[in-house]
């Protein structure tokens, strides 16, 4: 038996057929939609190496059935910048060097770009790191990811600002 899906994934919508249900939405990403950012880590929810946001909420894709994911709407790693503008976390991150290896960075910047999303970052560093919890690095690059967060979160709240003036 086969299923159809429809979802949108970084603004484009896609439609696919799974024949298997229990293809989660990270093996989607990685093997069906040539979408490389999501990474692998530990492939049981537990170093959030793989989170990816579904209709703005932080998941990790390695836990989520595809299946169950008609009509969502997914971003990854490589729908967050803009041509060649960066997403302020992304820049953040950058200025910030808080990455060294970077395997876990694309899953770092989408749950940092989800904490700012819900209103959960703020610029209170151990809340940040709270937040970011579900979020290992095995480099322990930490110090850095947290002030890029901070960073980006005050980047984001002025630009907001200055759009609504």
């Amino acid at each position: 038996m086969s299923y159809s899906i429809s979802l949108t994934v970084n603004g484009a919508q896609q439609a696919v057929t799974l024949d298997d249900p229990r293809v989660t939405l990270l093996d989607l990403l990685r093997e069906r939609l040539d979408l490389p950012g999501t990474k692998k880590g530990c492939d049981r929810g537990q170093c959030g190496a793989c989170t990816v946001l579904i209709d703005g909420r932080r998941a990790n894709s390695c836990l989520a059935l595809a299946v169950t994911l008609d009509g969502a709407e997914v971003t990854t790693i490589e729908g967050l910048a803009r041509g060649e503008t960066l997403h302020p976390v992304q820049a953040a991150f950058i200025d910030h060097d808080a990455f060294q290896c970077g395997y876990c960075t694309p899953g770092q910047i989408m749950s940092a770009v989800g904490l700012i999303a819900e209103g959960q970052a703020g610029d209170d560093p151990e809340r940040i790191r709270e937040g970011m919890s579900g979020n290992l690095c095995r480099c322990a690059a930490y110090h850095g990811i947290t002030q890029a967060v901070c960073d980006a979160t005050r980047r984001m709240a002025t630009d907001q600002a200055e759009t609504t003036a």
